[in-house]
């Protein structure tokens, strides 16, 4: 991916799921990167040492975080970032008898952890909730579901509050 934004020039990247950690990794090492748009993201990186506790859950793919150096995670608060999340994820911090449910709670979970730390240190970041901003129905793949260009809709709404939307 980063040979694509050096040859495609500054972008707005957008990653979904597994894509989440590569994404990560693409925007911490290009400066092309001008902002990241993530849908559920699998992992997040953390400065070493910030790393938060694997939460307890029945999933078979527990959430982790990434220990990054403070360097490479910096990279990261210089760009707006926003990562979206469908609905019928559990919230709370106990684990629920639905491992795929459970599979999803602690990685939004995770995610707002990922993202205090990002705006601790000067970033941009921000966690959407869809149900939270009445857009219900959404799977985890939220560009194929029935209500997709609600979704876009509220994508290029984030763009446009950052000055990124042409």
């Amino acid at each position: 991916m980063i040979a694509v934004f050096e040859k495609s020039g500054e972008g707005i990247l957008i990653t979904h799921s597994a894509g989440g950690g590569p994404g990560w990794e693409t925007a911490m090492r290009s400066d092309k990167v001008k902002a990241v748009i993530s849908l559920e993201p699998g992992a997040f990186p953390f400065p070493e040492g910030e790393v938060p506790p694997t939460e307890e859950t029945t999933s078979v793919f527990p959430a982790v975080g990434e220990a990054v150096s403070m360097a490479d995670f910096m990279r990261l608060t210089k760009i707006p970032i926003v990562v979206y999340f469908g609905d019928n994820i559990p919230s709370g911090d106990k684990p629920v008898a639905n491992w795929g449910q459970d599979n999803w709670r602690t990685r939004l979970n995770l995610a707002r952890k990922w993202a205090a730390v990002v705006n601790k240190y000067g970033g941009d970041a921000q966690i959407v909730y869809l149900p939270d901003v009445g857009l219900s129905g959404n799977t985890h793949f939220l560009m194929a579901d029935l209500n997709n260009v609600e979704v876009a809709d509220v994508m290029e709404r984030w763009l446009k509050s950052k000055g990124l939307a042409r």
